[in-house]
């Protein structure tokens, strides 16, 4: 097996764009290698971290006319000011001129991308902005697909073009860097998605109280 020595390339909050990629309702049924209510928490948290590190944040849907369906309503209500590209059938975000130029409007070099199903809503796109020179990071576990034998295979299709695989946890780490950036701010991101996160912060404040 060859080994390569890559750079360590890690997430910039001054240089990357959210692409939140056909979270739509009738696509989130389809989601079966994820439990649907922390497959749902995992999308919110992707979307509050966003909001939380002022990421310029795009939403797309495909064909949601049809049986796909409209956006997740939590999605379109977070981020009303967000471009939103309803696209009338490409399959491939990145074949949409107008989604195309509205990631490269964001001046952000850095694309973390997440959506359903991987294999194709984010896999296509993902694999289109690594050929465009971008630098891509996939949450894992904001992306859903029919099974982990093809999310699997998606993962190591991306992986081999060069995308960096994250989970929400580990993207909000490394775009935050420092805990004593805001450590109530980050801490209440993670209490607000992770249970055993928010005894973390009640244990703290008790702690810290004056």
């Amino acid at each position: 097996m060859m080994m390569t020595n890559k750079p360590y390339i890690r997430l910039d909050k001054n240089n990357a764009a959210m692409l939140l990629v056909d979270h739509q309702a009738g696509l989130m049924s389809l989601v079966r290698d994820i439990d649907p209510d922390k497959f749902k928490n995992n999308v919110l948290a992707t979307a509050d971290l966003a909001k939380y590190f002022n990421l310029p944040t795009i939403l797309t849907t495909s064909f949601e006319t049809g049986p796909n369906g409209p956006l997740v309503p939590e999605l379109k209500a977070m981020f009303p000011e967000a471009p939103y590209i309803a696209r009338p059938g490409q399959i491939n975000a990145w074949d949409n001129e107008d989604f195309v130029q509205a990631v490269k409007a964001t001046g952000k070099k850095q694309l973390i991308i997440a959506g359903i199903v991987t294999e194709v809503c984010v896999a296509f796109p993902a694999l289109s902005a690594i050929e465009a020179g971008f630098e891509v990071f996939v949450i894992t576990d904001a992306s859903g697909t029919f099974n982990s034998m093809t999310r699997d295979a998606a993962w190591r299709r991306m992986e081999a073009a060069g995308v960096q695989l994250m989970s929400w946890f580990g993207a909000a780490a490394e775009l935050h860097r420092d805990w004593r950036n805001d450590i109530e701010g980050l801490g209440q991101l993670f209490s607000n998605h992770i249970p055993d996160y928010r005894n973390l912060m009640t244990s703290y404040a008790k702690l810290t109280e004056k």
